[in-house]
């Protein structure tokens, strides 16, 4: 079986009016990162591609560059596919079909070489920390979504604003450990998933991790953020590795 050209990429942490880091503009960053994409090629977004996403019916300049930049890519033949964040979960149907890109579920497969490769955005992960999966599985229900969606957006703004502001000063609190991945819920997913290779973001902390699972050897690849530099993993066509690079923005 042919495999393309896959990219995988997390945590953009795109927002409105966005500080440059070091006089790099994350945002033209993306853009460029997205125009340099060789043609026929897959895009895995594994969340967090936004901040925060408060609806799919704001229309702010940023937005509607992002999904105009976004479904140029398939005048390429390039394959675009989204999976939810912790900041970005309320990405909807009507969004995607502005970026021309396929919404997956929290947790997905892909098979390379005979190998299978499971992906998610990292947060379910992270099981140490029982209020943050506590507020995530509130979060996710599907009843409590609709409600805030129903909201006027002055009022869904105000109510993500406070509770960035909330998570953050948790974050503060936090230890490293509690904030990272769980290594038994990765051997975990990894063997539910039939799977050799992981691949995530959400910690913010790139490197591939080599281990093995029923003395077979595994490798786990984590995604970084883009506030440091632009970070993504490539897979070449037909190949049975994945590469991660990371670029510095200083």
């Amino acid at each position: 079986m042919n495999n393309p050209v896959r990219f995988f990429i997390a945590d953009i942490h795109l927002a409105d009016n966005q500080p440059a880091v070091d006089h790099f503009d994350i945002t033209a960053g993306f853009l460029s990162f997205l125009k340099q994409l060789p043609n026929q090629c897959e895009l895995y977004i594994l969340g967090d591609l936004f901040d925060y996403w408060v609806g799919d019916d704001v229309q702010s300049i940023l937005h509607n560059q992002i999904a105009d930049a976004l479904k140029e890519l398939t005048l390429r033949h390039i394959k675009k596919f989204f999976v939810h964040g912790n900041r970005d979960f309320l990405i909807g149907k009507h969004y995607a079909k502005r970026c021309d890109m396929n919404l997956l579920s929290d947790i997905n497969c892909l098979v390379n070489q005979n190998k299978n490769i499971v992906f998610l955005h990292g947060d379910l992960l992270c099981i140490d920390d029982p209020q943050y999966q506590k507020f995530r599985k509130i979060m996710h229900k599907k009843w409590l979504q609709k409600l805030f969606l129903l909201l006027p957006l002055k009022i869904r703004l105000k109510i993500a604003t406070k509770l960035r502001k909330e998570s953050s000063q948790h974050n503060q609190i936090k230890s490293e450990t509690i904030m990272d991945v769980n290594p038994k819920a990765v051997i975990d997913m990894m063997i539910a998933n039939n799977a050799s290779i992981m691949v995530h973001g959400h910690t913010h902390k790139p490197a591939t991790h080599h281990l093995y699972i029923n003395d077979e050897p595994a490798t786990r690849i984590v995604l970084g953020a883009w506030h440091d530099g632009i970070s993504y993993i490539k897979q070449e066509k037909n190949s049975a590795t994945l590469e991660l690079y990371n670029h510095s923005f200083k």
